[in-house]
Parts: C-alpha cells; sequence; structure tokens
C-alpha cells in the first residue's frame, strides 16, 4: 500500500498524539490591574520565555499552515501551534522578533474590517485602545514565514449573529484579506471562541481548510478541523504549568474533557480565568 493512500492517512491520523493549539492576543506591556482583559496581554520578556521554553523541550512553534500535516497525522514531531488572534500591531513588533530568532512560525488571525485600525470591538467594554497591522505589516509577516488568516471582518459574535450576518463575515473576511495581501487565505479563527456547528459548516463553504476555537483542550485525530480547540495564554500563567498545558493531559485533567471540550470559553460569560476572544 502506498504511503498517500487514503487508508494510509487515516490510519496515521488515528494514531497521531494529541496537538496543543495555543492562543495569544496582545504582547505588550499589561495595562493596570482593573483593567478589562488584561490577562490577555503578555509581557514581550514573558513571551520571549516561554518560546525559549518550548524550543528547550524539544517542541518546533508552528503556523496552522504549517501545522495542519500534522493534524492530519502525514507528518510526525514534538510540535505545537501558536496563533494571535486580532492582529495587534505589537505582535509585529515584540513577537515576531523572537518567532525569527527560534525559527518558528505562527499565525495571526486578522479582523479584516479594522486592517490599520483598532480593537474597536473592545472599546464599548473599557478595554484600552490598541493599533492593529496595517497592510504592509501583515505582507511582511507573511515574508518573514508566517501566516494570516481570518477572524470576522468586525470581530462579531457569532452566538448572537443571525445567519445571513454570520454568513458574510465569515465568507466577507477571506474575500477582503485575499484581496488585500494576494495568497489564499486557509485558517480562521471564531471571535471570542463562540461557534455553533453550522458555523464551521459555513467556515468550511467559505473555503478554510482549518478553523481554531477556544475550548481549552489539546487537538485530537477525531477533531472536526473547523472546529479545533485551543489553550489560551495568560498573564498569570506560570511557565511550567503552560508546558504540562503542551506536553502532557494536564489540561484536561483540569478542566475536564468531556463538558468543557463541548462548549467554547467565551470572554464575556466565563470566569475570568479563561476569557479569551
Amino acid at each position: 500500500m502506498e504511503s498517500g493512500s487514503p487508508s494510509f492517512i487515516s490510519s496515521a491520523r488515528s494514531a497521531r498524539p494529541p496537538i496543543a493549539i495555543l492562543s495569544y492576543h496582545q504582547t505588550a506591556e499589561p495595562p493596570p490591574p482593573g483593567t478589562p482583559v488584561r490577562d490577555l496581554v503578555l509581557p514581550p520578556a514573558q513571551f520571549a520565555r516561554q518560546m525559549r521554553a518550548l524550543k528547550l523541550i524539544g517542541y518546533r512553534g508552528l503556523s496552522m499552515r504549517d501545522l495542519q500535516p500534522y493534524l492530519r497525522g502525514e507528518k510526525t514531531g514534538r510540535v505545537v501551534g501558536i496563533t494571535f488572534d486580532d492582529g495587534y500591531l505589537n505582535n509585529f513588533e515584540h513577537a515576531l522578533p523572537v518567532l525569527r530568532e527560534l525559527g518558528f512560525t505562527a499565525t495571526v488571525f486578522m479582523v479584516s474590517a479594522q486592517i490599520g485600525g483598532t480593537n474597536a470591538w473592545d472599546h464599548e467594554h473599557g478595554v484600552p485602545s490598541a493599533p492593529l497591522m496595517e497592510v504592509a505589516h501583515l505582507k511582511a509577516w507573511m515574508a518573514a514565514g508566517m501566516e494570516v488568516g481570518g477572524h470576522t471582518r468586525h470581530h462579531v459574535n457569532l452566538l448572537q449573529a443571525d445567519d445571513a450576518t454570520a454568513r458574510a463575515e465569515i465568507t466577507g473576511c477571506k474575500q477582503d484579506l485575499e484581496q488585500a495581501l494576494g495568497v489564499p487565505i486557509r485558517s480562521f479563527c471564531y471571535p471570542y471562541g463562540g461557534h455553533r456547528a453550522e458555523h464551521g459548516e459555513m467556515a468550511r463553504q467559505a473555503g478554510y481548510e482549518m478553523a481554531t476555537t477556544i475550548v481549552s483542550s489539546r487537538t485530537r485525530a477525531d477533531d472536526d478541523m473547523l472546529l479545533l480547540p485551543r489553550i489560551s495564554v495568560h498573564l498569570e500563567d506560570r511557565l511550567p504549568v503552560l508546558l504540562l498545558q503542551v506536553a502532557t493531559g494536564f489540561e484536561d485533567w483540569r478542566l475536564g474533557r468531556a463538558k468543557n471540550r463541548s462548549r467554547p470559553n467565551t470572554r464575556w460569560t466565563m470566569p475570568r480565568r479563561v476569557q479569551a476572544g
């Protein structure tokens, strides 16, 4: 039997070990205590320590594009997905040099209608304004070997959107980014982690090959590629715990896999410890 045959791929996929995908937001100095979603802002030095520790224990950080063959069971190795939600300029300024130094790649999930804008969706909640990447930054990000994925056009909560709006946000984001950047957009991320099964189907129909949530777990071989779990990284997370989340079943033990893999952790409805978007 040839190694490229569907039955071989299916067998390899079913045998692959769990793979963690990490979810980051901003890499900058955190705002004062008490600021909403402060725990999603990591000092650049803390992010760098995490990346270097992962490499030290034998892991290679990969974008969703580069992680895809491992998720499919077509490749094996000690790998971890590295993703950034929203498209903050501080990721370009602070995270990119570290990733390049270590030979890692990563995906930034961009809110397409806010290219060159700010995190406007957060302002009503009292979250400080932060600039997002412009087209030139995104092109330089890709030139460095990184990937750009979609995060809807306006960072809408899909759980609160009707089907027509959800479809327009999911599909329109891909179209916006492809027009602006001139490359296929293969990966998507559900804002606030909120999704229903039909949103996964919308992403599939739009042409995305992968989509991520913030259901806190490592990925398994039987996970839908359009509903992949991720582990959110927070300001107060200790480095040994992060390494356990990546390399062991600690996260599933901590949260209870059966219950927590069935629903997303959304930023405004869950306790602060698991908030993300």
